[in-house]
């Protein structure tokens, strides 16, 4: 493996001009601690925005110069393109959106322009640095596009996408125009990482329901590419925020903060100022508690930290006039000369700062209405590591509360329970504080922020390991493909066995509605004509329904998996079935389709078929599993077997397979070229009987499979088709 391309919005480092030039300076976050204590033998370097517009040519390239030698590469962008890209399609577009605050979220076309472009101009900036065994891992909402972009002209590359924050519920995301666009950026990366199952599951959701895209166990298959969605939770630097090294001689209000908690008990909220964060609600509980157990006046104080942010949007001016009347309502009506019931600072702290509150304080608040994780809960219980005393109070909606399951998690807009648990809070024992800490704190230790970046790294190269592998032994192309358009050249006795659904139709939600169109009529007739060659189709399908649609080509076919054989003309049944079993089946069926409008009962002579293609698939997965076992129980003695297709749950006789059809065939002669394709479980049965001299077994779809080799979709299968009828002929 090369090096790792790290590409963020920002760089870990600000630039700062003045008069006389400029100078750098260290861009603190949980983002640039992770990612620069990966492992060492790892050559990074760091795509991203230097911070400040910068303009004339000459200060470019002495930027770049001076930043490249730290494995910085800068992407320079205009006031307007911050403006219009950043403060505009990604905060007030994105990130409202994303965190389900729809009332916020702006539709502009100018937005979405400048993203795509600004998204483009860091795909401009990575392309002529980027080796061919370098990996990239693209960071955030704000670039969602890059990955795609960096997969057109890099197509062998391994991408990563890690989203810091919430990925929304389809019906949430559906309503974006750009809904495709987004999905499709964010789907050119071979890994997407989420900090939640949630926010994952949401995402599998969509590229679903807006691509078509089918997950197993969080995998994905996107042309020839596997994608690995998984959860990544982001930790943090324990040991820094555990054991700080404290400046006791700064020039801080560290002193005072201590002497602030010497006689009262300390409530601490830091937050930065954003709707999400729900700010307003903390206050209005705090409030609440007061009012309801008054015996705390003049004992605790809530000391509030808003961190100013996005201070020129219109909605987090008119935030922080909000909470600058709940606070002088409060304080007014509540304050003495020698008490003010929240402390309210409208700045950032210094580390200094930060962790003396985080240690004196006795409880944590935490209470975002949406969040992506949230660190500042994890800092907290990491500074607690000596005294193992403290509460957090942290909202279920926070990313965070996944992990930290022994904190009073509570829902940021239950006013009155947020006020109880206030109260629980400080009347908690010193027993239960501890286990509750240790509990956290030993998870926290074990997962941190180096783990998460560790992790995330180690899985996409794990990934790349098995996508060559995957590229180099299963696609039917290449000398493969050649060898096998050869050996069928040089054949004089074919036999190729087709499956009909997913094979040489695509699946549409009524079954009925495939019928064969004129071009596969022409392939398969074509195919059948070429001297030395039997084709057989092979398939579930009733054999009424094959008989009317392709009965005029006049070749043998199997219907419903062996029960019904075709050949030389005449359909004859599999002797000694029986059907009388579908009375004991039949009910368990449409009982299931009673429950789940749009699911049908499709019955055959010698099975019954239940489908959900018409309907929800995780509805439709969910009434699979409640029904499994159930029906295993059933046809454990009716010698019966149950098979699952894609989308349809089968029950038919375990006696008969495609498997003993094809042997059928099989044995008829001796044949020189042997071709099977098929794309479900039901035809694995006819891969494993076919012998591997002279045999090509091809699964369609990209999933596991016994057959030796794969195409991708129904369309490669036709072009196959028509690469054999031309080498026949």
């Amino acid at each position: 493996m090369g090096r790792i391309i790290i590409v963020s919005n920002r760089l870990p480092i600000t630039i700062h001009q003045n008069g006389t030039g400029f100078s750098y300076r260290s861009s603190a976050g949980g983002l640039a601690t992770g990612l620069n204590s990966m492992d060492r033998s790892l050559e990074r370097v760091w795509v991203g925005w230097p911070g400040e517009e910068i303009t004339l040519p000459a200060i470019q390239e002495q930027v770049l110069e001076d930043l490249i030698q730290d494995g910085l590469v800068p992407v320079f962008l205009s006031k307007k393109e911050i403006e219009l890209y950043y403060e505009g399609f990604s905060n007030k577009t994105i990130w409202p959106h994303f965190h389900y605050f729809t009332q916020y979220t702006t539709y502009q076309d100018d937005y979405w322009e400048a993203y795509s472009l600004v998204n483009q101009k860091f795909a401009d900036a990575i392309k002529p640095i980027l080796q061919p065994d370098d990996l990239v891992w693209v960071h955030d909402y704000q670039l969602m596009l890059l990955p795609a972009m960096i997969r057109e002209f890099a197509p062998q590359t391994s991408i990563g996408f890690f989203l810091h924050i919430p990925f929304p519920s389809y019906e949430i995301f559906r309503v974006l125009p750009w809904r495709e666009a987004l999905l499709k950026g964010v789907l050119g990366a071979d890994q997407i990482g989420f900090h939640t199952f949630g926010y994952m599951r949401h995402f599998l959701s969509a590229a679903y329901r807006l691509g078509g895209y089918e997950h197993l166990y969080g995998k994905l298959r996107v042309g020839h590419r596997l994608i690995n969605v998984d959860v990544f939770p982001m930790g943090i630097d324990y040991e820094k925020y555990a054991h700080p090294e404290i400046d006791l001689y700064a020039n801080d209000d560290s002193f005072k903060i201590k002497q602030l908690a010497r006689n009262k008990r300390i409530i601490v909220s830091i937050d930065r100022l954003d709707y999400t964060k729900g700010i307003p609600q903390r206050i209005k509980a705090f409030e609440q508690f007061i009012e309801r157990y008054p015996e705390y006046i003049g004992k605790v104080s809530l000391v509030l930290i808003a961190v100013p942010s996005r201070s020129n949007v219109d909605n987090y001016r008119k935030l922080k006039q909000s909470i600058d009347t709940l606070v002088g309502k409060i304080n007014s009506a509540y304050g003495s000369f020698d008490w003010m019931p929240i402390q309210y600072l409208y700045r950032s702290l210094n580390f200094n700062e930060l962790s003396t509150l985080y240690q004196v304080a006795d409880i944590a608040m935490i209470t975002p209405l949406r969040d992506g994780m949230n660190l500042v809960a994890k800092e907290y219980i990491a500074a607690k590591d000596e005294t193992k005393r403290g509460v957090l109070i942290l909202s279920e909606m926070a990313g965070a509360a996944n992990e930290l399951s022994s904190a009073l998690l509570v829902n940021p807009h239950d006013i009155n329970k947020m006020a109880e648990v206030i109260q629980q809070a400080l009347e908690m024992n010193e027993n239960e504080q501890v286990w509750r800490m240790e509990t956290m704190q030993q998870h926290l230790k074990r997962y941190n922020v180096r783990h998460w970046a560790n992790t995330f790294v180690q899985e996409q190269k794990r990934l790349m390991e098995q996508q060559q592998a995957f590229n180099n032994m299963v696609l039917l192309q290449g000398t493969h493909r050649n060898t096998l358009l050869e050996r069928y050249r040089a054949a004089q006795n074919r036999l190729i066995i087709l499956d009909y659904d997913g094979t040489l139709m695509s699946f549409h939600p009524d079954p009925q509605s495939v019928a064969p169109d004129t071009e596969l009529m022409r392939l398969l007739s074509q195919l059948s004509s070429i001297v030395g060659n039997k084709l057989i189709i092979n398939s579930g399908r009733d054999h009424q329904t094959l008989q009317a649609w392709l009965g005029p080509l006049g070749i043998d076919m199997a219907g419903e998996h062996g029960v019904w054989i075709k050949r030389n003309g005449q359909w004859k049944i599999n002797p000694g079935l029986s059907n009388t079993w579908k009375a004991d089946i039949r009910p368990v069926l449409e009982h299931l389709v009673e429950r789940t409008p749009g699911s049908f009962v499709e019955e055959k002579d010698y099975s019954l078929a239940w489908h959900y293609r018409r309907i929800d698939r995780d509805l439709g997965e969910k009434r699979v599993r409640e029904i499994r076992d159930g029906l295993l129980y059933i046809t454990a003695n009716l010698d019966l077997q149950v098979l699952e297709g894609n989308k349809v749950v089968e029950v038919k006789h375990a006696s008969v397979s495609k498997g003993k059809a094809t042997l059928s065939w099989l044995n008829e002669q001796d044949w020189d070229f042997v071709l099977a394709i098929g794309d479900d479980q039901t035809d694995e049965d006819t891969f494993r009987v076919l012998p591997e001299e002279n045999s090509y077994t091809v699964k369609v779809g990209l999933e596991q499979s016994a057959a030796r080799y794969t195409l991708a979709n129904v369309e490669e299968v036709r072009v196959l088709l028509g690469e054999l009828v031309k080498a026949g002929f």
